[in-house]
């Protein structure tokens, strides 16, 4: 989304320190806003997405005691993980028997609401404050633009949309209504996040040239192109309104569940998935959301497809010199492809964390970290061991301010606190960053990008993928 202005790190701490005194002075709840919640009171979520990563959520919220979950939707009445990441049994009844029996612990009167369509839930249920989302990429635009224009917090799993279009209107929608929102981009609010940031902003490798972010996944799915067969919909699944803004197309069991994300018309692949995680300890030093790439080329991939995302895809993004900040190359890996191993790492040396991580190479030095903003270092040691004994053991200057992970962050926020970490404006540039990459691979040629403009110059066939096209009653516009 274009802005009027720039802001620094410097200005960013600033701003948070006055809206750390403007809460001290005058909490948001005093002076009302947009569902807001009491500090002294609970806040009453709703889940929307109920597979494995929504029964995920559902334990975290369960370890804030100023959170309760008080109804679930999801279109699948019930499935099994167990060939799966999460394994055990998810959808709408599995995780409404969870909830159900961590409360009745502490009110033997509690029931959570469980329904098929959100929308429902959110016109009865009108004691919802906040939303969480953790539903295929493909539904994350459309339930959060929903629930913030009624009025309610939004966590939504990452990446928060499934097109660039989708990501500007979130962004706005979330400027606008004033809610609390949060991108689930875990290791955002963590202090190793913070550490490498403040490096960088320290000076301890020099101006950054180069960043090398990457991951083993991506794969999903076997093949090409739509599966031929047409199996019957399993009983107590909406199939229908499982593909919400999509197209109609027969049920299979290769979309859903889990690897939906294998797919172009529900999921975002590797890049959507793991990007957002791995590159965002560089992308907040640099002040990419301050930024926009000017091209971006698919330089490697195993294939394209219509329909699957392939695996083993090396993106390239290129960053002008601008306002003072040097030009830029970002590179992006998933599957089997990695960066060149750094020559100043010892031999022996894991790079990163192994099938995750991120190299940020700068004139004096490069800093190294695993997935999720993990365990950052200087490297080789000796160049880590030195930067210390030059501080004197002394971290640089606390900039950002400490969170205790994303979920009490947004609560938080919900509660009139400062914006959460990874708040919707935020999240929205790093989600458009990383599926810029997406229309590149698509493209399969190098486009070049007018960020302001949202706009592919040079590729017109590009800009479908800027800009989705949806079925009849799902347009974010008139949400």
């Amino acid at each position: 989304m274009p802005r009027s202005g720039k802001m620094t790190r410097r200005q960013f701490g600033r701003t948070v320190a006055a809206t750390a005194a403007a809460v001290t002075i005058l909490p948001r709840y005093v002076l009302g806003g947009a569902g807001f919640v009491a500090p002294s009171e609970t806040v009453n979520v709703a889940i929307v997405g109920c597979g494995g990563q929504g029964r995920t959520n559902a334990q975290n919220l369960f370890q804030q005691k100023d959170a309760r979950v008080i109804a679930v939707a999801d279109p699948r009445e019930r499935v099994d993980y167990s060939p799966f990441y999460y394994k055990g049994e998810a959808g709408r009844l599995p995780v409404k028997r969870m909830v159900e029996e961590r409360y009745l612990r502490d009110n033997k009167s509690f029931k959570c609401s469980d329904y098929v369509d959100f929308r429902e839930m959110l016109d009865k249920e009108k004691a919802i404050d906040a939303i969480l989302c953790a539903t295929p990429d493909h539904w994350h635009a459309f339930v959060s633009m929903t629930a913030m224009r009624r009025g309610k917090h939004v966590y939504c799993e990452k990446p928060l949309t499934h097109n660039i279009y989708e990501a500007r209107l979130i962004a706005q929608a979330a400027a606008e209504t004033g809610v609390a929102t949060q991108m689930g981009n875990q290791g955002r609010s963590s202090v190793s996040h913070a550490v490498a940031c403040e490096w960088i902003w320290n000076g301890a490798i020099g101006d950054v040239r180069e960043v090398h972010a990457w991951s083993g996944g991506g794969g999903r799915i076997k093949g090409r192109g739509r599966p031929a067969d047409t199996p019957p919909v399993p009983a107590g699944f909406d199939w229908n309104l499982w593909l919400g803004p999509k197209p109609d197309r027969p049920y299979h069991p290769d979309y859903a569940p889990y690897t939906w994300r294998g797919w172009w018309a529900f999921g975002t692949g590797a890049i959507g998935d793991m990007m957002v995680h791995n590159v965002d300890p560089a992308f907040a030093a640099l002040e990419l959301d301050q930024r926009h790439p000017a091209t971006v080329e698919c330089a490697a991939t195993s294939f394209v497809d219509a329909e699957v995302i392939g695996p083993d895809n090396h993106v390239v993004w290129t960053f002008a010199a601008e306002g003072g900040r040097p030009p830029l190359v970002v590179h992006w890996y998933d599957g089997s492809q990695r960066p060149p191993r750094p020559a100043e790492l010892e031999d022996g040396r894991r790079m990163g964390g192994g099938g995750n991580g991120v190299l940020i190479v700068g004139t004096k030095g490069t800093l190294m970290g695993g997935g999720w903003s993990e365990s950052p270092r200087l490297i080789p040691e000796t160049k880590m061991q030195a930067y210390q004994e030059a501080n004197k053991g002394k971290t640089p200057p606390r900039t950002l301010p400490p969170t205790k992970g994303p979920h009490r962050d947004w609560l938080d926020a919900c509660k009139g606190g400062r914006p959460a970490r990874s708040r919707f404006e935020y999240g929205a540039r790093l989600t458009e960053l990383i599926l810029l990459g997406d229309v590149a691979v698509r493209a399969g040629e190098k486009i070049q990008w007018d960020g302001p403009a949202m706009k592919v110059t040079n590729v017109p066939a590009a800009q479908a993928f800027v800009r989705e096209t949806y079925r009849s009653g799902w347009d974010l516009e008139k949400v």
